[in-house]
């Protein structure tokens, strides 16, 4: 707010400095003027007299002659100081004008408006420092689920798609640069609800800077970061940040999990996936020989998961020497004497992964034509080319916004998610098709919600009521129905930390502790039943021992006389 007052104080210098000459001149000037009362003596004006004259005179709202009638000297003064202070006033509301629209002030009120709303957040909140493609889905999927967000943003072109977006709360935004420690002090990451700083942009050395910036000014604050390149995610673990997200080493291991565990992938693509969606069949990739056109980091990507699963690649790059491709064939990829030299007839896949979306289709086209066999796996760059890929329908379509936005939710929305996800890719195809298996059976076949509780007297009074008087609880109690204990709620417990020691799937008769982390999965009614039971004690014994207890007046008065 200082600042503020400063700028407008420093704009307004020379008009203020003006009106108050002109006006010192123009009042002084009327009280020397000689003028008679009422009775014909001779008057001079008070100070103040002359000021209130000035002050309507020169706003042009002219009064009249007060108290008296003025004399010819006075009238002579009043005329010589309408054109002293009104041209002044005229300069004064042009300055004011051209201030309004002064962008310094402009970014001035923003800044501080945006800061007031942040320290006015009540609720846990996490700050994203862009707002480009992955942002914006990840603060829409965030909005739709409860969570607050702020934003900076570079580009003041996203944020008036911000502005467009339909929110269910206000989203607070800054457009400024996020690796400025004071726009990330702005957006709040002293603030004591502050859950953590993401950052997604284009760039990696701004995803290091802002992540190196929250780390040595907040170092328990949650970080995750983009970062395509090996040196940059090597400075920013350096740095202490949580999660470092590639969206192209992420698909590669992806499509490895696809070739030998379809189940895996199906799960992992189920669990972190929007809530209430449908999750389509995915397809297989066939094993045999692929062509992989463009060999840059999702190339190289791509190329290192297939041979890792002992599947042999043909590499079409059009600048080898820039990409390290010793072994390639050189060419675009769009051209069909290319595909050809790379015996596209006989592939049994190809992989488009250039930068650019329409050469990407087009490769894809021309090798459909030489091979209409293919399994197509396309890179899209750019949302909004949506609608060009849809009406090609590939086999998969690699789009990194989707990948980052997923993998961003699974640490976000249920910390315990991600490291569920860590343990099962070391687990067997047929012990993730048991798994899913099983969920489909009890949650159904839409993606479920997964949510992450603490046993504790502050998350989870109840449950570390009973414990407290050694009372057992177990996973089975948790997934009772409050309501009849004889049902069960549509929810599966998928993990437990205990002592940083994970157990995967735990079975229903494991007792539960203090300081126990839960991750579970379920519909959003049996959700919001078990936090039901959580947190009421009287509902939670019910659970257990089948007794309900009355909570009557009269009860307690006798609960209070028997102890």
């Amino acid at each position: 707010m200082n600042s503020i007052l400063f700028l407008i104080l420093r704009r307004l210098r020379r008009p203020l400095i003006l009106i108050i000459v002109c006006f010192a001149i123009a009042i002084l000037g009327l009280t020397l003027m000689p003028g008679t009362d009422s009775a014909g003596r001779p008057w001079h004006m008070s100070i103040f007299d002359a000021f209130y004259v000035i002050s309507y005179t020169a706003t042009t709202i002219g009064f009249g002659e007060i108290p008296y009638a003025y004399s010819q000297p006075q009238r002579l003064w009043l005329a010589f100081s309408i054109y002293l202070t009104v041209i002044p006033w005229f300069y004064a509301i042009g300055k004011i004008i051209t201030l309004l629209q002064d962008t310094a002030l402009r970014q001035a009120i923003t800044t501080e408006r945006f800061a007031r709303a942040v320290k006015q957040l009540q609720e846990p909140f996490y700050i994203l420092c862009s707002y480009g493609e992955s942002a914006s889905v990840l603060a829409k999927t965030l909005d739709e689920k409860g969570m607050r967000v702020v934003v900076i943003e570079s580009q003041q072109e996203r944020l008036n798609e911000l502005d467009l977006a339909e929110t269910y709360s206000i989203i607070p935004h800054l457009c400024a640069d996020a690796k400025l420690p004071e726009n990330l002090i702005r957006a709040g990451v002293h603030h004591p609800l502050c859950s953590g700083v993401v950052t997604l942009t284009d760039n990696d050395e701004v995803n290091l800077a802002v992540a190196a910036a929250v780390k040595l000014m907040n170092p328990n604050l949650t970080v995750l970061a983009r970062a395509e390149r090996d040196d940059i995610a090597a400075n920013m673990a350096s740095f202490g940040t949580d999660h470092i997200i590639n969206p192209y080493t992420l698909f590669g291991d992806q499509l490895a999990m696809r070739v030998h565990a379809i189940g895996t992938y199906i799960l992992h693509e189920w669990l972190t996936d929007v809530p209430g969606d449908t999750l389509l069949p995915p397809e297989t990739p066939p094993r045999g020989r692929w062509v992989v056109c463009g060999y840059g980091r999702f190339g190289k990507s791509v190329v290192q998961n297939l041979e890792r699963e002992h599947i042999t690649t043909t590499i079409v790059e059009a600048m080898p020497e820039l990409t390290g491709c010793d072994n390639c064939i050189v060419g675009s990829g769009m051209q069909a004497k290319t595909l050809l030299e790379a015996d596209i007839e006989n592939a049994v896949g190809i992989v488009a992964g250039t930068d650019n979306d329409i050469n990407n289709l087009s490769i894809v086209m021309t090798a459909y034509e030489l091979n209409p066999k293919l399994f197509v796996v396309i890179r899209k760059n750019r949302r909004h080319n949506d609608t060009l890929f849809r009406q090609f329908n590939a086999d998969i379509t690699m789009q990194p916004t989707e990948i980052i936005a997923h993998e961003c939710l699974a640490h976000m929305i249920a910390p315990l998610l991600a490291q569920f996800l860590s343990l099962v890719r070391n687990q067997s195809n047929s012990w993730a098709n048991q798994l899913i298996s099983e969920l489909v059976s009890i949650v159904g076949e839409t993606v479920p919600e997964r949510w992450a509780i603490t046993v504790s007297e502050e998350k989870t009074p109840a449950i570390a009521e009973l414990l407290n008087k050694n009372i057992t609880v177990t996973l089975h109690n948790l997934s009772q129905d409050p309501a009849n204990r004889n049902s069960r709620l549509n929810l599966v417990p998928l993990l437990l930390l205990r002592d940083n020691v994970p157990m995967l799937v735990p079975p229903p008769s494991t007792a539960l502790r203090l300081g126990d982390k839960v991750l579970f999965c379920g519909i959003a009614d049996a959700r919001s039943a078990l936090n039901i039971s959580i947190n009421n004690s009287k509902t939670l014994t019910y659970i257990v021992d089948g007794i309900e207890l009355p909570d009557s007046m009269v009860w307690c008065w006798l609960k209070k006389k028997l102890q």
